[in-house]
């Protein structure tokens, strides 16, 4: 029973972690708090003439990914953010679209998949429109123990930022994503 007995006490603490996600660079080193997405798996029922039984399922269900993060004095971050949102919406016209990939230099432009069409005007492909982010989880000394990789992550809501002239004491503007994504995976480091 000894063999089965924790090595290590240390407790998990919610301030040691870190975010990052290569398109929003300045959302990355404002990130104040992100979640680690709940998972499921479905079941299913057998019916039977006395009780339906239940089995495992097949099927894993992911939330979606949050973040909150300070917003700067220029609302770069923020901006950055709403851009890639009216990017993939284009909200006012199909030209959105083309025109946030060809002029943020700091999205990924994606490889073009075989037989598609790459020159203006034409179809994009389909991965441009995604990231990757990693949440680090890091230990009482600071040094990285896990990592949770979000493969194709968009984001799909943003929160407006509330101003206010009462207020008697400065809090600073936070914003909130929340990101979908196809899935994660953890790994130990």
């Amino acid at each position: 029973m000894l063999s089965r007995q924790p090595t290590e006490l240390d407790y998990a603490d919610p301030t040691k972690f870190k975010f990052g996600i290569t398109q929003l660079p300045k959302v990355e080193f404002f990130t104040v708090a992100a979640n680690l997405p709940a998972v499921s798996l479905g079941e299913s029922t057998f019916s039977t003439p006395f009780k339906e039984i239940s089995l495992q399922g097949d099927q894993m269900t992911f939330e979606n990914l949050e973040i909150t993060f300070l917003v700067d004095e220029k609302l770069e971050n923020y901006i950055e953010l709403h851009n890639w949102m009216v990017g993939i919406g284009f909200p006012k016209a199909r030209t959105q679209f083309e025109s946030f990939r060809s002029s943020n230099t700091s999205f990924p432009t994606g490889t073009p998949v075989k037989g598609e069409a790459t020159k203006p005007g034409s179809g994009v492909a389909d991965t441009a429109m995604y990231g990757d982010a990693t949440l680090t989880v890091t230990s009482s000394k600071n040094n990285p123990v896990v990592e949770a990789r979000f493969a194709d992550v968009y984001p799909i809501s943003l929160s407006g930022l509330q101003y206010n002239q009462q207020e008697s004491d400065i809090t600073y503007l936070t914003a909130t994503c929340t990101f979908a994504y196809k899935i994660y995976e953890i790994f130990t480091l």
